[in-house]
Protein backbone atom coordinates (compact mmCIF):
# COMPACT_ATOMS: atom_id res chain seq x y z
CA UNK A 1 0.00 0.00 0.00
CA UNK A 2 1.54 3.68 -1.15
CA UNK A 3 2.15 6.10 1.30
CA UNK A 4 -0.72 8.49 0.04
CA UNK A 5 -3.12 5.78 0.39
CA UNK A 6 -1.89 5.07 4.33
CA UNK A 7 -2.07 9.28 4.25
CA UNK A 8 -5.42 9.15 3.03
CA UNK A 9 -6.77 6.07 5.84
CA UNK A 10 -4.70 8.17 8.62
CA UNK A 11 -6.74 11.23 7.91
CA UNK A 12 -10.40 9.33 8.05
CA UNK A 13 -9.01 7.54 11.33
CA UNK A 14 -8.23 11.42 12.88
CA UNK A 15 -11.55 12.94 11.60
CA UNK A 16 -13.37 9.73 12.88
CA UNK A 17 -11.88 10.16 15.80
CA UNK A 18 -11.96 14.04 16.09
CA UNK A 19 -15.81 13.06 16.09
CA UNK A 20 -16.01 10.89 18.47
CA UNK A 21 -14.07 13.38 20.90
CA UNK A 22 -15.86 16.28 20.16
CA UNK A 23 -13.19 18.15 18.32
CA UNK A 24 -13.46 19.92 15.30
CA UNK A 25 -11.21 18.21 12.04
CA UNK A 26 -10.23 20.94 10.03
CA UNK A 27 -8.25 19.18 7.01
CA UNK A 28 -6.79 21.92 5.49
CA UNK A 29 -4.99 22.35 9.12
CA UNK A 30 -4.43 18.30 9.49
CA UNK A 31 -4.13 17.06 5.72
CA UNK A 32 -0.95 19.50 5.10
CA UNK A 33 0.82 17.11 7.87
CA UNK A 34 0.12 13.75 6.98
CA UNK A 35 0.98 14.94 3.08
CA UNK A 36 4.65 16.08 4.13
CA UNK A 37 5.14 12.89 6.03
CA UNK A 38 3.77 10.40 3.21
CA UNK A 39 5.97 8.83 1.92
CA UNK A 40 7.47 7.85 5.87
CA UNK A 41 3.87 6.76 7.02
CA UNK A 42 3.93 3.07 6.35
CA UNK A 43 1.32 -0.09 7.13
CA UNK A 44 4.25 -1.04 9.96
CA UNK A 45 4.11 3.12 11.50
CA UNK A 46 3.13 2.77 15.29
CA UNK A 47 0.21 5.28 15.39
CA UNK A 48 -1.71 6.15 18.68
CA UNK A 49 -4.66 8.55 18.53
CA UNK A 50 -4.95 10.65 21.94
CA UNK A 51 -7.08 12.94 24.24
CA UNK A 52 -7.22 14.75 27.80
CA UNK A 53 -9.14 15.02 30.66
CA UNK A 54 -9.85 19.46 31.69
CA UNK A 55 -11.16 22.23 30.26
CA UNK A 56 -8.07 23.41 28.73
CA UNK A 57 -7.80 20.59 26.48
CA UNK A 58 -11.51 20.38 25.68
CA UNK A 59 -11.95 20.63 21.48
CA UNK A 60 -8.24 18.89 20.99
CA UNK A 61 -7.33 15.59 19.57
CA UNK A 62 -3.42 14.52 19.19
CA UNK A 63 -2.14 12.06 16.95
CA UNK A 64 1.46 10.65 17.21
CA UNK A 65 2.75 8.86 14.26
CA UNK A 66 6.08 7.07 13.95
CA UNK A 67 7.45 8.20 10.76
CA UNK A 68 10.35 6.10 8.80
CA UNK A 69 13.59 7.03 6.33
CA UNK A 70 13.52 10.28 7.34
CA UNK A 71 16.98 11.52 8.40
CA UNK A 72 15.98 15.14 9.93
CA UNK A 73 12.07 15.03 10.27
CA UNK A 74 12.42 18.68 12.18
CA UNK A 75 13.97 20.45 8.96
CA UNK A 76 10.94 18.76 7.19
CA UNK A 77 8.65 20.57 9.84
CA UNK A 78 10.65 23.98 8.92
CA UNK A 79 10.52 23.46 5.21
CA UNK A 80 6.90 22.82 5.45
CA UNK A 81 5.87 26.10 7.67
CA UNK A 82 4.84 23.61 10.29
CA UNK A 83 7.72 25.35 12.66
CA UNK A 84 9.18 28.84 12.23
CA UNK A 85 12.94 28.82 12.08
CA UNK A 86 14.80 30.46 15.85
CA UNK A 87 18.03 30.34 17.18
CA UNK A 88 16.23 29.56 20.30
CA UNK A 89 18.61 26.17 21.09
CA UNK A 90 15.24 23.73 20.93
CA UNK A 91 16.22 24.32 17.15
CA UNK A 92 19.26 23.03 17.17
CA UNK A 93 19.09 19.81 19.92
CA UNK A 94 17.54 17.42 17.67
CA UNK A 95 20.51 17.81 15.30
CA UNK A 96 22.92 17.77 18.37
CA UNK A 97 21.44 14.61 19.60
CA UNK A 98 22.01 13.05 16.06
CA UNK A 99 25.39 14.17 16.23
CA UNK A 100 25.82 12.25 19.34
CA UNK A 101 23.67 9.39 20.12
CA UNK A 102 22.11 6.73 18.04
CA UNK A 103 18.37 7.12 17.06
CA UNK A 104 16.50 4.19 16.31
CA UNK A 105 13.02 5.83 15.64
CA UNK A 106 11.44 9.15 15.49
CA UNK A 107 7.36 10.06 15.79
CA UNK A 108 5.52 13.30 15.28
CA UNK A 109 3.15 14.15 17.39
CA UNK A 110 0.64 16.75 16.08
CA UNK A 111 -3.18 18.27 17.30
CA UNK A 112 -6.42 18.81 15.00
CA UNK A 113 -6.45 21.94 17.04
CA UNK A 114 -2.87 23.06 17.55
CA UNK A 115 -1.35 21.68 14.78
CA UNK A 116 2.40 20.16 14.92
CA UNK A 117 3.50 20.21 18.28
CA UNK A 118 6.49 17.63 18.90
CA UNK A 119 9.13 15.30 17.48
CA UNK A 120 10.04 12.32 19.64
CA UNK A 121 13.51 10.58 19.27
CA UNK A 122 13.57 6.88 20.27
CA UNK A 123 16.69 5.10 21.38
CA UNK A 124 17.71 1.75 20.60
CA UNK A 125 19.69 1.91 23.92
CA UNK A 126 19.02 3.65 27.15
CA UNK A 127 21.06 6.61 27.39
CA UNK A 128 22.07 8.44 31.24
CA UNK A 129 21.60 11.81 32.48
CA UNK A 130 24.91 13.01 32.41
CA UNK A 131 25.30 11.50 28.85
CA UNK A 132 22.38 13.74 27.87
CA UNK A 133 23.50 16.87 29.83
CA UNK A 134 26.33 17.00 28.11
CA UNK A 135 24.61 17.75 24.32
CA UNK A 136 25.08 21.64 24.31
CA UNK A 137 21.81 22.72 23.57
CA UNK A 138 19.81 20.66 25.69
CA UNK A 139 18.33 22.35 28.45
CA UNK A 140 20.47 23.25 31.71
CA UNK A 141 17.41 21.99 33.61
CA UNK A 142 18.73 18.26 33.22
CA UNK A 143 22.07 18.84 34.75
CA UNK A 144 20.61 21.20 37.45
CA UNK A 145 18.14 18.81 38.47
CA UNK A 146 20.59 15.54 38.30
CA UNK A 147 20.64 15.38 42.25
CA UNK A 148 17.04 14.74 41.89
CA UNK A 149 17.02 11.84 39.51
CA UNK A 150 19.44 10.51 41.08
CA UNK A 151 18.15 10.19 44.61
CA UNK A 152 14.77 8.58 42.73
CA UNK A 153 16.34 6.39 40.45
CA UNK A 154 16.03 8.20 37.06
CA UNK A 155 18.42 7.58 34.85
CA UNK A 156 18.03 5.19 31.94
CA UNK A 157 16.63 7.51 29.01
CA UNK A 158 14.36 5.53 26.51
CA UNK A 159 12.62 9.10 24.67
CA UNK A 160 13.38 12.58 24.28
CA UNK A 161 10.26 14.48 23.54
CA UNK A 162 11.22 17.82 21.55
CA UNK A 163 7.92 20.27 21.99
CA UNK A 164 8.78 23.34 19.68
CA UNK A 165 5.78 25.34 20.61
CA UNK A 166 6.35 25.26 24.20
CA UNK A 167 9.86 25.12 23.54
CA UNK A 168 10.30 22.41 26.44
CA UNK A 169 11.72 19.07 26.48
CA UNK A 170 10.22 15.97 28.09
CA UNK A 171 12.56 13.06 29.03
CA UNK A 172 11.31 9.71 29.62
CA UNK A 173 12.83 7.45 31.86
CA UNK A 174 12.58 3.82 32.20
CA UNK A 175 12.02 1.66 35.28
CA UNK A 176 13.66 -1.08 36.10
CA UNK A 177 10.05 -3.02 36.28
CA UNK A 178 7.01 -1.53 35.39
CA UNK A 179 3.98 -1.42 38.12
CA UNK A 180 6.10 -1.44 41.41
CA UNK A 181 6.95 2.00 42.40
CA UNK A 182 5.71 2.52 46.07
CA UNK A 183 3.39 5.45 47.44
CA UNK A 184 6.17 7.36 49.07
CA UNK A 185 8.50 6.75 46.00
CA UNK A 186 5.91 9.02 44.17
CA UNK A 187 4.58 11.17 46.96
CA UNK A 188 8.27 12.20 47.46
CA UNK A 189 8.85 13.16 43.86
CA UNK A 190 5.64 15.67 44.18
CA UNK A 191 6.42 16.82 47.43
CA UNK A 192 10.14 17.84 45.90
CA UNK A 193 8.95 19.42 43.39
CA UNK A 194 6.35 21.46 45.17
CA UNK A 195 3.60 19.92 44.13
CA UNK A 196 0.44 19.23 46.22
CA UNK A 197 -0.05 15.34 47.24
CA UNK A 198 -2.89 13.59 45.35
CA UNK A 199 -5.71 11.60 46.30
CA UNK A 200 -5.34 7.60 47.13
CA UNK A 201 -6.76 6.31 44.05
CA UNK A 202 -4.56 8.35 41.92
CA UNK A 203 -1.95 7.62 43.78
CA UNK A 204 -2.29 4.35 43.87
CA UNK A 205 -2.75 4.39 40.07
CA UNK A 206 0.71 6.26 39.37
CA UNK A 207 2.35 3.50 41.18
CA UNK A 208 1.53 0.96 38.31
CA UNK A 209 4.11 2.62 35.84
CA UNK A 210 6.71 1.59 33.59
CA UNK A 211 7.75 5.11 32.63
CA UNK A 212 8.25 8.28 34.36
CA UNK A 213 8.81 11.39 32.34
CA UNK A 214 9.59 14.70 33.35
CA UNK A 215 8.91 18.20 31.16
CA UNK A 216 12.25 20.72 31.11
CA UNK A 217 12.64 24.10 29.41
CA UNK A 218 15.75 26.43 29.03
CA UNK A 219 14.12 28.98 30.83
CA UNK A 220 14.15 27.51 34.46
CA UNK A 221 15.80 24.86 36.35
CA UNK A 222 12.17 23.64 37.85
CA UNK A 223 10.74 21.03 36.40
CA UNK A 224 7.73 22.12 34.82
CA UNK A 225 5.65 18.54 34.84
CA UNK A 226 5.62 15.22 35.93
CA UNK A 227 4.24 12.20 34.35
CA UNK A 228 3.66 8.71 35.12
CA UNK A 229 2.84 6.02 32.46
CA UNK A 230 1.60 2.82 33.22
CA UNK A 231 2.28 0.01 30.38
CA UNK A 232 0.07 0.60 27.05
CA UNK A 233 -1.87 -2.80 26.98
CA UNK A 234 -5.27 -3.92 24.84
CA UNK A 235 -8.10 -4.49 27.66
CA UNK A 236 -7.60 -1.92 29.92
CA UNK A 237 -10.49 -1.36 32.33
CA UNK A 238 -11.63 2.14 32.07
CA UNK A 239 -13.71 2.05 34.96
CA UNK A 240 -10.57 1.72 37.08
CA UNK A 241 -8.92 5.16 35.53
CA UNK A 242 -8.41 7.60 38.58
CA UNK A 243 -11.26 9.80 37.09
CA UNK A 244 -14.17 10.35 35.97
CA UNK A 245 -13.89 10.69 32.04
CA UNK A 246 -16.21 13.12 30.19
CA UNK A 247 -18.15 11.77 27.63
CA UNK A 248 -16.55 12.44 24.62
CA UNK A 249 -13.28 10.59 25.64
CA UNK A 250 -15.51 7.80 27.11
CA UNK A 251 -16.70 7.35 23.68
CA UNK A 252 -12.97 7.91 21.94
CA UNK A 253 -11.76 5.12 23.98
CA UNK A 254 -14.52 2.60 23.19
CA UNK A 255 -15.00 2.94 19.45
CA UNK A 256 -11.83 4.65 18.16
CA UNK A 257 -10.72 2.90 14.91
CA UNK A 258 -8.15 0.52 15.14
CA UNK A 259 -6.35 -1.86 12.32
CA UNK A 260 -5.21 -4.63 14.28
CA UNK A 261 -7.03 -7.45 15.49
CA UNK A 262 -8.28 -8.18 18.92
CA UNK A 263 -8.98 -6.02 21.63
CA UNK A 264 -8.43 -2.19 21.58
CA UNK A 265 -4.64 -1.51 23.10
CA UNK A 266 -5.17 1.84 24.80
CA UNK A 267 -2.95 3.96 26.97
CA UNK A 268 -2.94 6.40 30.07
CA UNK A 269 -1.00 8.71 31.55
CA UNK A 270 -1.08 10.46 34.96
CA UNK A 271 0.25 14.47 34.57
CA UNK A 272 1.27 16.94 37.83
CA UNK A 273 2.25 20.12 37.07
CA UNK A 274 1.99 23.32 39.01
CA UNK A 275 -1.22 24.11 37.29
CA UNK A 276 -3.28 21.53 36.89
CA UNK A 277 -3.46 17.42 37.44
CA UNK A 278 -5.17 15.72 34.34
CA UNK A 279 -4.83 11.99 32.13
CA UNK A 280 -4.38 11.75 29.21
CA UNK A 281 -5.35 9.04 27.63
CA UNK A 282 -4.89 7.10 24.38
CA UNK A 283 -6.18 4.82 21.77
CA UNK A 284 -3.48 2.76 19.45
CA UNK A 285 -4.58 3.25 15.69
CA UNK A 286 -1.98 0.94 14.60
CA UNK A 287 0.59 -1.05 15.60
CA UNK A 288 3.16 -3.65 14.71
CA UNK A 289 2.76 -7.36 15.33
CA UNK A 290 5.72 -7.62 17.75
CA UNK A 291 4.60 -4.98 19.81
CA UNK A 292 1.24 -6.11 20.19
CA UNK A 293 2.57 -9.52 21.22
CA UNK A 294 4.84 -7.97 23.51
CA UNK A 295 1.94 -5.53 25.60
CA UNK A 296 0.05 -8.72 25.36
CA UNK A 297 1.90 -11.06 27.26
CA UNK A 298 3.08 -8.87 29.63
CA UNK A 299 -0.78 -8.51 30.01
CA UNK A 300 -1.01 -12.07 30.63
Amino acid sequence: MSGGTEAEELYSAIEESARLVGAACPRDEVWPILAAYEDAITAESGIVFSAQTGESQAGELEFTVQVSGIDDPYARAVSNGFVAPTDHPVATLLSDLQERVSIGMYAIDCGVAGGFKKIYALFPELQTVAQLAAIPSIPPALAENAGFFARHGLDGTAVIGIDYQHRTMNVYFQLPSAGNLEPESVLSMLREIGLPEPDEQILKYACTSYRIYTTLSWDSPKIQRISFAPQPRPGLDLSALPAELEPGIEQFMHNAPHRYAGERVRASVVKWSHEEERLDLGSYYQISEKQLKTLTAARD
